[in-house]
């Protein structure tokens, strides 16, 4: 939710924490200076960026180089913008150029700001580098990208540049260990599937779904971003991207009573919806 100040009101609130007079150019350093009244559009998570914009800045980041070029021309420092999908699944926007192969936005975020990592060097190429990370860090090959995607898949979509990085890893070992799921029969699926209420509003539920590749996915109604789940056994799944966390049904003859998300330590029980 957006808050409207005006310029007038939001120098008098934050004047006692030293920062109106970066936000106004310095007017606010003098009392003789007349402010106008006309609003701005204040969020409230400011000083922090707009969360709306960090998320469309990493969506776009996977494709959509116009429009990254427009929010980089509104906030360059959104070159960094990182966003959680969903149970810590974090994914930085140069990470969604990397796992795309897209240099043109990889190389954009970089010339603004943007940190890049092993993940973005294997994309390019750059086989010095992922040698040099590897030889500091043995093992480190193992780890997943955002989505849980692999270090071989972001060598393999950097296409011909990045051939030898491929062949590298594949010299290595232990750099494609992707995520797996236990199969499901039509009949374990039904048995999870349906709206799964918490809280003391209504609307606020997580639904089970049937995806059209046949997994599973969790989704927080009444918007949210539908999740891949990964089928532990034993009525246990994990998020894509969220190896650590567990997604565990309470199932009565043959039927799912209830989820519970464990992150770490128990973080929501939802009762399945009549």
């Amino acid at each position: 939710m957006k808050k409207h100040l005006t310029r007038r009101t939001f120098i008098k609130t934050t004047s006692g924490l030293c920062i109106a007079p970066m936000i106004v150019g310095g007017l606010a350093e003098t009392s003789s200076v007349e402010v106008d009244d006309k609003q701005q559009s204040i969020y409230d998570e400011f000083p922090a960026q707009d969360p709306e914009q960090v998320r469309e800045m990493v969506g776009v980041s996977h494709g959509n180089v116009t429009r990254v070029r427009e929010l980089l021309a509104l906030h360059p420092s959104l070159a960094k913008a990182t966003w959680d999908w969903g149970f810590g699944d974090w994914e930085t926007a140069l990470g969604a150029a990397s796992h795309v192969g897209n240099n043109e936005i990889a190389r954009l975020l970089i010339a603004n700001g943007a940190r890049p990592d092993i993940f973005t060097f294997a994309m390019f190429g750059n086989l010095d580098v992922v040698k040099a990370y590897i030889m500091a860090n043995p093992g480190i090959q193992k780890i997943h990208g955002p989505h849980g995607l692999t270090l071989m898949h972001h060598a393999r979509v950097g296409g011909e540049q990045s051939k030898p990085v491929v062949e590298y890893l594949q010299q290595v070992g232990d750099a494609d260990i992707v995520q797996a799921s236990s199969p499901l029969s039509e009949e374990e699926k039904l048995m999870y599937t349906g709206d799964y209420s918490f809280g003391t509003d209504a609307n606020l539920k997580m639904r089970i779904n049937v995806n059209k590749d046949g997994t599973l996915s969790i989704t927080r109604l009444p918007v949210g971003t539908n999740r891949r789940i990964f089928y532990l056994g034993n009525h246990e799944f994990y998020p894509t991207g969220a190896p650590a966390v567990r997604v565990r049904f309470e199932v009565q003859l043959g039927k799912s009573k209830s989820l519970s998300i464990i992150d770490g330590t128990p973080t929501l029980t939802a009762q399945r919806d009549v």
